[in-house]
């Protein structure tokens, strides 16, 4: 039987007589139809689809069938929406989102770009950045490739207990791309039964990649030029060059934003 909307609609509404949260409702849905369970942002149509006081959404078309757009908007819109929004609006949008990806580091960063071999030194790294600054780096230490087991029993784990530690009341909405380890059944349930939420990525799209257009080039390129005997030691020196950021903005905050030596 192929369940449609309004099956896992009544589904959600018994979940909702039952007392269930909306988190709790989509892991019970995840947990018993898997990858055919409807998003979150289903069920909460679904929940504000519920009958409402007052005329039906329709009346003033079946009241008068050559009623404009202008005059419908004009007769419904009564709440006040500021064209601009102040720039406190705009920080706040932002403040909750984590955004995480993963690169290659090699033991010799070149400075122009070449064919790698396949044998060439290498660790990939998970590194998550927040508006606030450097969250987490997670190396790949046994494993060449990012699996949604590592992803939720190793990775995860650290930067949502790093987030907890900075401000354990906090909402988390991670931002990440659709790479299939990110977007599998299990990291989708493990999210849910952590309160994180999932912000939408659009797909073949890493120009919208903090981490892509800022974070990794940045941190490569402080990189370059360097080599190292052992595939630990980039990894390390990539945590260095967070920690060298945090102490160079200090000592601009601490001077004030006036010019120093470069250390």
């Amino acid at each position: 039987m192929e369940l449609n909307r309004e099956h896992f609609c009544a589904i959600i509404y018994y979940n909702f007589q039952r007392q269930l949260s909306q988190q709790e409702c989509l892991a019970e849905l995840l947990s018993v139809f898997g990858n055919e369970a409807p998003h979150q942002s289903t069920i909460s149509r679904c929940l504000s689809d519920d009958p409402r006081v007052g005329a039906p959404k329709t009346a003033l078309i079946i009241e008068d069938r050559h009623v404009t757009y202008r005059e419908i908007e004009a007769k419904l819109v009564s709440r006040w929406i500021p064209h601009l929004l102040t720039e406190a609006q705009k920080a706040a949008r932002v403040n909750c989102i984590v955004s995480g990806d993963e690169s290659w580091i090699y033991c010799e960063e070149t400075s122009t770009k070449v064919i790698r071999s396949r044998s060439v030194s290498k660790k990939m790294v998970a590194t998550f950045v927040s508006k606030a600054g450097h969250i987490a780096t997670i190396p790949l230490n046994e494993q060449r490739t990012v699996t949604a087991d590592w992803y939720i029993t190793i990775c995860l784990p650290k930067v949502i207990t790093q987030l907890r530690k900075i401000n354990p009341e906090r909402r988390i909405i991670l931002h990440q791309d659709n790479a299939s380890s990110h977007t599998a059944q299990k990291t989708r349930q493990y999210l849910t039964e952590e309160n994180a939420e999932l912000l939408d990525h659009p797909p073949y799209s890493s120009d919208l990649s903090p981490n892509n257009f800022f974070t990794f080039p940045k941190i490569k390129n402080r990189l370059r030029g360097q080599r190292f005997q052992s595939p630990d030691l980039p990894a390390n020196e990539w945590n260095k060059c967070f920690e060298n950021w945090s102490e160079r903005m200090q000592m601009c905050i601490n001077l004030r934003g006036e010019y120093f030596e470069k250390q």
